[in-house]
């Protein structure tokens, strides 16, 4: 039974292919030629191995998973802020801030969207909370708020600031975690909540109707092993090639 009275199941479902759709160009194999498009540390490899007493394959694995994932934070970050296209009275705007939510009597809600809590520096806080302070001297009756997916705790509450070395607040901008702003936008206080009692059925729905997306074979480790079969070597071979003393390596 469908019990998300602010979004239908068709529209959930599409939403999630959307995303799904976005990790595409992570599940094709990554060869040695793309690993090294982000320029790999061997020396921190070397670390990784040694204190997590894991072996130079695993290590190289591990950097495989992280490449992808951060390509994939970005697909998250397109599944939060694009949810509030299939949400009454939400619109998201092709520039500028992550989401604008029109009240009952009119007023705005100006949205940028962190997926986590520590996501930004200081100076990105004071430059953010610098453009909501314009917002609301030109838009007498707008709020702006800064929406963490993933925040501290279940709140709402004035975003404090230092500016200039002074603490700065408004009643008008605030810091509010995902739970809470579904919740204003809804009228549901378990919003939040029951989307993600849905994702997994739905996700896992869509992967069985599209048997292609399957992750492609990475040739990493094979590709090194050819250039040397000692892998820690292959990899200085990889970085260090060209530096004083590597010609050593045989």
């Amino acid at each position: 039974m469908w019990n998300l009275n602010f979004i239908t199941r068709e529209d959930l479902k599409n939403h999630i292919k959307n995303t799904i759709s976005t990790y595409e160009k992570t599940l094709d194999g990554i060869d040695l030629s793309k690993f090294n498009s982000n320029i790999v540390d061997p020396i921190k490899m070397v670390f990784d191995s040694k204190v997590y007493r894991k072996s130079f394959e695993e290590v190289i694995k591990d950097e495989l998973v992280r490449q992808r994932d951060k390509t994939n934070s970005n697909a998250i970050g397109y599944f939060h802020q694009n949810m509030f296209k299939y949400i009454k009275d939400c619109e998201v705007p092709q520039e500028g801030f992550d989401v604008i939510y029109t009240k009952k009597d009119g007023r705005k809600i100006y949205v940028e969207m962190k997926n986590k809590h520590n996501t930004m520096n200081s100076s990105s806080s004071q430059k953010t909370y610098m453009i909501m302070l314009n917002k609301i001297a030109n838009e007498s009756n707008a709020e702006c708020f800064l929406v963490e997916a993933i925040a501290k705790n279940s709140q709402n509450i004035i975003w404090k600031v230092s500016l200039d070395g002074e603490k700065v607040e408004n009643e008008r901008i605030r810091r509010v975690s995902m739970d809470k702003f579904y919740e204003i936008v809804t009228g549901d206080k378990e919003a939040f909540y029951k989307i993600c009692m849905e994702l997994p059925k739905l996700i896992d729905e869509i992967i069985k109707e599209n048997k292609e997306l399957q992750v492609g074979s990475d040739t990493v480790v094979d590709e090194l092993r050819e250039k040397n079969p000692d892998l820690l070597k292959a990899l200085y071979l990889l970085a260090f090639k060209e530096y004083e003393g590597f010609d050593k390596i045989k």
